[in-house]
């Protein structure tokens, strides 16, 4: 069972998500959205300030994971916990659609790199639970705002 402080926290996580591809689907919201709150809480460029933030965020998750491990094991824990941080930086500052391909893309690899700590013993029992389907939303959510 995953516990409710992290359920519930990761649920309000995806509202960003949400909105953006609400925005998108909407221009009447959007253009609403823009006026009254401003356009970086619209459509894509929401989801892209916050995808990115939240795969540095899990990058310092997963080092909490690497700290779990021992040895090698542990160093390479630590190397690979910094990959969403770096892709995010690296790769979401060019146009809109390649941001949210390249976010899409690290995010399914953020899912990969949980899987291998929950694997190896470093994640809760109920890591992957917690990981799944919030990470199907967020693809779907983006890919809305990079295709459609």
């Amino acid at each position: 069972m995953i516990p409710r402080a992290p359920l519930f926290l990761g649920l309000a996580a995806l509202v960003p998500f949400l909105w953006g591809a609400i925005t998108v689907l909407n221009a009447d919201l959007a253009i609403w959205t823009a006026r009254n709150i401003g356009a970086r809480f619209v459509g894509p460029y929401v989801m892209l300030f916050f995808g990115t933030t939240v795969l540095s965020f899990m990058s310092g998750m997963l080092w909490g994971f690497a700290a779990r491990l021992d040895g090698a094991q542990a160093a390479t824990g630590y190397v690979l916990a910094t990959f969403p941080a770096l892709w995010a930086f690296a790769m979401t500052g060019g146009n809109l659609e390649s941001a949210g391909i390249y976010l899409m893309f690290g995010f399914a690899g953020l899912l990969g790199l949980n899987w291998l700590f929950w694997q190896h013993g470093a994640a809760p029992d109920w890591w992957m639970r917690f990981c799944g389907l919030p990470t199907a939303f967020i693809l779907a959510c983006l890919g809305i705002g990079v295709f459609l």
